[in-house]
Order: C-alpha cells, then sequence, then structure tokens
C-alpha cells in the first residue's frame, strides 16, 4: 500500500517578491538623487588665452555710457542723445582707436532700450565694450 504525505511534493509558486525589486529602485534612485546635480553644474570650459590680453585697455581712455531707466543717455556725466552718442563716439574712436566704452544700465531697463545702446556703440565701430555690473545684495 502507497503513503501519502500531507505535504505537496511540488508546489507552484503565484506571488513574486517585490521586495528585490523596490530594493532595485531605491538604490537607483538615490544614484540618480546624487549625481543630477553633479552633472547640471558642471561645465567644461576652455577659456582662451592671449599675449596681448594684459594691459589692453587703458583705464584712462575708457568711456562711461549711462542709462537711467527713465531713457536718460548719459556720456561722462553729460546728458545726450542717441545720434549725439554715435557721433561722439565715432569721434572719439577715430582719435584714438584704443578707446573702450563701459555701459553702465539701470537695474529697471528694458532690454529693448539696453540693446539699442549696444548697437549704438557699434555703428560707432567701438570695439572694445564693457558691461558694468555690481554683485547682488550690495
Amino acid at each position: 500500500m502507497r503513503r501519502y504525505s500531507d505535504k505537496q511534493a511540488l508546489s507552484t509558486l503565484s506571488e513574486i517578491n517585490v521586495t528585490p525589486l523596490l530594493d532595485l529602485a531605491f538604490v537607483l534612485l538615490i544614484i540618480f538623487m546624487i549625481t543630477t546635480p553633479l552633472l547640471e553644474n558642471s561645465m567644461d570650459l576652455i577659456v582662451p588665452t592671449s599675449e596681448a590680453a594684459e594691459g589692453a585697455v587703458d583705464p584712462a581712455k575708457v568711456v562711461t555710457v549711462s542709462i537711467d531707466k527713465n531713457d536718460v543717455l548719459k556720456l561722462e556725466e553729460e546728458e545726450v542723445s542717441f545720434a549725439q552718442l554715435e557721433e561722439k563716439l565715432a569721434a572719439l574712436r577715430a582719435s584714438d582707436p584704443k578707446a573702450a566704452v563701459v555701459v553702465r544700465p539701470h537695474r529697471d531697463l528694458p532690454v529693448q532700450r539696453f540693446i539699442s545702446v549696444m548697437d549704438v556703440i557699434a555703428r560707432a565701430g567701438m570695439t572694445k565694450v564693457g558691461v558694468m555690473t555690481r554683485p547682488e545684495g550690495t
């Protein structure tokens, strides 16, 4: 006579164990959370170098153009119009080709007005142009 035990010899699993899958998902989440900020802020910049870069602009030859938030344009503290600015900068460029211009725009100035001044400076033939800014919070 054959004996039968209460235990089944072979049984199939009808459920999948998701614990290892969740462990893997959490590990990947942590890895992506750590590496993503590093990828966003890293930037490989190769800054150009030049032997003539040092002393390229004489501070005595720098002319300041200021723009008020009310579109008041000043060249070295003297109020000028856009046409006068272009004439004076062209005359300065003709007399001294190494002259430089620094633009001081107001913080609340619309960008289009700033671009208009930069266009006037470009039409005058000035090639050394800078924009004066100040650090945040000052």
